[in-house]
């Protein structure tokens, strides 16, 4: 087997890992992490708009729908134009500046311009 393609352990940072099922296992320390959680790390975020194109840090996005503003009165039109995104892991996986201050957006509700 050839461990030069192993990923080094998150927790202590040593190349003495080693596969064991759907875990990878560090010799060192003892720490397992799934396999998966280091594929999807070496893939990167992937996040999608509402009509399926994939989203990259600094895309230009617009709204496809009125979007309510929690704790203020404030809605963000349709058509909205919102430029400079950045991709964040979690339910709400686009942060931006809008003209109603910093947000965090689901990308279902935001297509690429």
């Amino acid at each position: 087997m050839n461990t030069d393609n192993l990923p080094k352990c998150p927790a202590c940072q040593e190349d003495m890992t080693y596969p064991d099922g759907d875990n990878y296992i560090c010799a060192q320390c003892g720490h397992e992490w799934p396999m998966t959680a280091v594929e999807e790390e070496e893939i990167g975020l992937v996040v999608k708009d509402a009509n399926g194109n994939l989203l990259a840090d600094g895309d230009t996005v617009t709204l496809i729908k009125d979007l309510k503003v929690k704790g203020s009165s404030t809605t963000l039109k349709v058509g909205t134009k919102i430029k400079g995104i950045r991709l964040v892991s979690g339910d709400h996986e686009v942060d931006c500046k809008t003209e109603a201050g910093n947000m965090l957006l689901k990308a279902c509700f935001l297509k690429k311009a």
